[in-house]
């Protein structure tokens, strides 16, 4: 015959219902909130260390040309000969190159409206890069191409929101994974506990009904309990003398 094993039988009983989980997350909730602070923590140290936040300011002007004319004119806005200029009024310690790389010319909607973006790592010098270089163009480009055509549709705003990431975000991912993370610690923790709470965990065990309980008692109550105790024979001898 196979013996009886208690715990395995145990294990069976117990009702998995919530508010036997909430009991355990209760218990061990110390280590769900301590995880998740790590996690946030370490969320937020990757997200404001390791990157540089860049940012994007538009401005847009209008050039009457045709769609291939305008696309010669895309070209020449990132041309030396502009962007010279450009660095020149802004007191910018740059090469044209560099400052090309900022500046991105599109046409909108394949409209005689272009955007003159540009991408930086401060906001008001991206804003200012960009209504310069507008500004320049219209300026020189009667010089270089004998065109006059050009007018300015609206200026570029400063954007203090960057582009490439979001550290809130990052940082509520990290406080996910830790709760997560937190949880699943402790339900494994749970797993290898294998303390009887209960009268029906006892009376599982062993089979047995449970006839009474014994409250916990810390050591300082026993200890007062025990003072009193000896202050009352103490004057119980006292009067017993007199």
């Amino acid at each position: 015959m196979e013996s009886f094993d208690g715990r395995r039988y145990l294990n069976k009983q117990r009702d998995i219902n919530i508010k036997d989980l909430w009991d355990v997350i209760k218990k061990r909730i110390w280590l769900i909130v301590v995880v998740t602070l790590i996690a946030a923590g370490a969320g937020a140290y990757h997200s404001y260390s390791n990157n540089t936040p860049l940012y994007q300011s538009s401005a847009r002007i209008i050039i009457g040309a045709t769609p291939e004319l305008r696309n010669t004119f895309q070209v020449i806005i990132k041309d030396p000969t502009v962007l010279e200029k450009v660095a020149s009024t802004l007191n910018l310690d740059v090469s044209t190159d560099t400052l090309a790389e900022k500046i991105t010319v599109t046409s909108v909607d394949n409209t005689q409206v272009v955007s003159i973006t540009v991408t930086d790592t401060e906001p008001n010098r991206a804003a200012k890069i960009a209504n310069t270089t507008a500004k320049v163009f219209k300026e020189q480009i009667p010089t270089i191409m004998d065109f006059k055509d050009v007018r300015p549709l609206s200026d570029a705003k400063v954007n203090p929101w960057p582009i490439n990431q979001s550290q809130n975000t990052t940082v509520y991912i990290a406080a996910v994974i830790g709760i997560i993370v937190g949880l699943g610690l402790v339900f494994l923790l749970e797993s290898f506990d294998d303390t009887l709470r209960t009268n029906r965990e006892v009376e599982a065990v062993l089979e047995l009904p449970v006839l009474g309980r014994i409250s916990k008692a810390s050591r300082k109550k026993l200890s007062k309990k025990y003072e009193n105790q000896v202050k009352l024979e103490t004057r119980g001898e006292t009067i017993g003398y007199k």
